[in-house]
């Protein structure tokens, strides 16, 4: 087999790229959660409980057991971040929902996190290209059919591909 293509080669270095930046994501994640001194999923928990959720929902939500969403509830509990409470639609199912210290603690925990995250390095308008991409991405990912994807030949190259984010118009 013979060397990898540049496309090859471009995706290679996307691919790694996209898991450095999300495990420094996850790094600054526990370093916070740890600031804050919660575990990482309580910090997870507290930015999906925007608004009162059934704890099943939560824990569709986090991807988790429904007996890890109890041990998550029990803490929040504990250290009065949360409460459960009967739903008034059907009192067999429990909401959590954020008392004033937990409201008070999300949002501190979200300022936080936003200032910590690695595009605050971008300026504005790459910001916006940013989020644009991302957003094409998902969409392509959402509509793509198994065993197709995008052409491999035409896109830039390597060296290219930094003058091509700048250049992106927001809504591409």
């Amino acid at each position: 087999m013979g060397a990898p293509s540049d496309t090859d080669q471009l995706d290679a270095e996307i691919f790694e790229a996209m898991g450095e930046l999300v495990q420094g994501v996850i790094g600054k994640v526990e370093q916070l959660a740890q600031s804050f001194g919660v575990p990482a999923f309580c910090v997870k928990a507290l930015q999906a409980l925007g608004s009162p959720m059934a704890m099943r929902d939560l824990g569709r939500q986090m991807h988790c057991d429904p007996s890890f969403v109890t041990a998550i509830a029990d803490l929040l509990e504990k250290r009065g971040l949360a409460r459960r409470e009967a739903s008034t639609v059907d009192r067999r199912i429990k909401n959590l929902v954020l008392t004033t210290d937990g409201m008070s603690l999300r949002e501190q925990v979200q300022r936080e996190f936003m200032a910590r995250m690695p595009w605050r390095c971008l300026n504005d308008e790459e910001r916006a290209c940013l989020l644009s991409l991302l957003r094409k991405m998902i969409r392509a990912e959402d509509s793509a059919d198994p065993g197709t994807g995008p052409p491999t030949t035409g896109g830039p190259r390597a060296g290219e591909v930094s003058q091509t984010l700048i250049s992106v118009p927001p809504d591409s």
